[in-house]
């Protein structure tokens, strides 16, 4: 057998009748099949194999209207014999048997509200006619409905009930149950809360979903899939009978994504074996539970290149607009805490697995929660607690550093024009050049306070993103650290050579209150007199650095001082 991509397609029945690469998530399906729980939710990354394991669990379940028991045994061993559900005796007994309605909301991600409730609707609309021949059983107001919802008439009343109606005329013409799946669920959520019509969403939504799962008595199993777990209250109000999966539990945790083995194993097939520590750097580090998962559509769009290049594959299918926005408005909290990420190391942080998309604007642990279930950070440890869920965080691999790397260096070249600007700003410091300094500062400062809605003293924003833009510019040659134990106290930023014998930088900045500063330049006096008094430069000595250059500035508004001196 040699690798034949599957990257192509996410339908089960093409890639195995393709003969494509399939790697066999099928015991996990075998699971909740045969599991008590009648509604499941699966939590992951986007790009995690969720389509794919929902047209599987599909394909191994589905009865074809007209067809008997048994009748497609045959389809179902060729698809699926050589896989580890056709050795389970327990998830044998279901094959082929029941009645399935399955449906995607990847697209929905309308700008309004009347353009999401426009593609539900075709959603929904494709779904009823996929069970046309249903149409002839129905009479009175649920045949109406269903014509309705079939051709796109129908209104927001009318598709809030529409799984009832389709569950239970299914069950009624096949008697059999029927499983219910719903692929990224949450999609037109997040879509919701970029575009300000949550409510609007949110109320639908948890009338639909609450309509198909919550007490139905003609589901056999229902399955969602999703990036986030929308917090209860929000969506999920009433659902007693629904199961989540998220990352952190173990159950589960290796039918998304791919394991060390499996990555072994398709690089042996794609005779790419000597690649593998490439493909550990850049797409493995992610922790499900107790498995180590690599990011699968990166690893197959690594081994389907012929060139065997890494590049940012998951990165490049989405957005990192909301990521941007959490840390340029400062909604992660102190920059401490991304500078140890980006230096790898790990960060204890408290983080719900529900997550209500609101409270992204207010707390910090919801931005870090969502950084974590949406897969650009990885929990090392998680330790659940009566307050929530406290976990030690990290950037799980080469790709994922990329994003933050690439946004600081952008918002430094948004702000100073070029990359030689940047170097220059650079270089200044290192130079002690404090007139070079300011005028950089300030470009910075307008150009921050100009893109961003500001929830707190305009000054400290610009720091932020300043020290996280420095430490990635710098990183080959400088250790940047801010808040950082020196001398008796903590400095600012620290710029510390990696080999002794180069200039060492130390910055003190303050924002500027015309109460207790009086001037500017009393303000610049203040920040002077504290790195002397608290001996900022002491640990920039004992790494060797000389000159050291010593920084004071202060931002008033939209305007920067800076003033500098040498110390041999």
């Amino acid at each position: 057998m040699t690798f034949v991509s599957s990257i192509t397609t996410s339908d089960f029945r093409k890639l195995r009748q393709n003969r494509q690469t399939y790697v066999d998530k099928t015991a996990t399906i075998a699971r909740a099949l045969t599991a008590p729980q009648e509604v499941l939710l699966f939590p992951r990354p986007r790009r995690f194999g969720k389509t794919l394991w929902m047209s599987t669990f599909q394909a191994f379940v589905e009865r074809r209207p007209g067809a008997e028991p048994g009748e497609q045994e045959g389809e179902l061993a060729a698809l699926f014999g050589d896989l580890a559900i056709w050795r389970d005796q327990d998830a044998r007994a279901h094959a082929g048997r029941y009645p399935a309605v399955s449906m995607t909301f990847k697209d929905v991600k309308s700008s309004t509200w009347e353009r999401c409730l426009a593609a539900v609707t075709a959603v929904l609309a494709d779904a009823f006619l996929r069970h046309d021949y249903l149409r002839p059983t129905l009479a009175g107001n649920k045949a109406r409905i269903f014509d309705a919802v079939s051709d796109g008439t129908a209104n927001q009343s009318q598709l809030a009930y529409s799984l009832v109606i389709l569950t239970e005329a299914l069950h009624r013409y096949h008697g059999e149950r029927v499983v219910l799946l719903i692929d990224e669920y949450d999609l037109p959520i997040h879509a919701a809360y970029t575009h300000g019509y949550y409510d609007d969403a949110i109320e639908f939504f948890r009338n639909f979903l609450s309509g198909g799962y919550k007490d139905n008595s003609h589901l056999f199993k229902g399955i969602l899939t999703g990036i986030l777990r929308v917090a209860k209250e929000s969506i999920f109000s009433g659902l007693n009978n629904l199961a989540v999966y998220s990352i952190l539990r173990q159950e589960y945790a290796d039918g998304f994504g791919f394991t060390e083995a499996e990555v072994v194993e398709l690089a042996r097939l794609a005779d790419a074996d000597e690649h593998l520590d490439v493909l550990r750097a850049w797409y493995n580090g992610y922790i499900f539970g107790d498995q180590v998962i690599y990011n699968p559509w990166s690893v197959l769009q690594f081994l389907d290149n012929p060139d065997k290049a890494p590049n940012t594959y998951w990165v490049q299918t989405g957005s990192d607009d909301m990521i941007t926005d959490l840390i340029a408005r400062g909604r992660l909290g102190s920059s401490s805490d991304q500078e140890a990420l980006l230096r790898g190391d790990s960060v204890e942080k408290l983080v719900f697995e529900p997550i209500a998309l609101r409270d992204l604007e207010y707390t910090t642990d919801s931005a870090w929660s969502f950084l974590l279930f949406s897969g650009y950070l990885t929990a090392t440890e998680a330790h659940p607690g009566e307050d929530g869920v406290r976990a030690l965080l990290r950037i799980p691999n080469h790709e994922v550093r990329s994003v933050y790397t690439r946004m600081l260096r952008r918002w430094l070249h948004r702000g100073l024009g070029s990359d030689d600007q940047v170097r220059l700003l650079c270089n200044a410091l290192l130079a002690g050049d404090a007139d070079r300094v300011e005028i950089d500062l300030q470009r910075l400062l307008v150009e921050h306070v100009s893109h961003h809605d500001l929830p707190r003293p305009a000054g400290e924003l610009p720091y932020h993103m300043f020290v996280l833009g420095l430490l990635v510019r710098m990183a080959a040659d400088y250790d940047v650290r801010s808040n950082r134990e020196s001398g008796y106290g903590r400095a600012d930023v620290l710029i510390i050579p990696r080999r002794p014998g180069q200039p060492g930088v130390v910055i003190e900045l303050k924002t500027f209150d015309p109460q207790r500063d009086g001037t500017p330049e009393a303000a610049l006096d203040r920040a002077m007199a504290q790195i002397d008094e608290r001996a900022y430069a002491a640990e920039l000595r004992s790494h060797g650095a000389t000159p050291v250059r010593a920084f004071a500035a202060v931002f008033d508004g939209k305007r920067a001082h800076v003033r500098a001196r040498s110390e041999p």
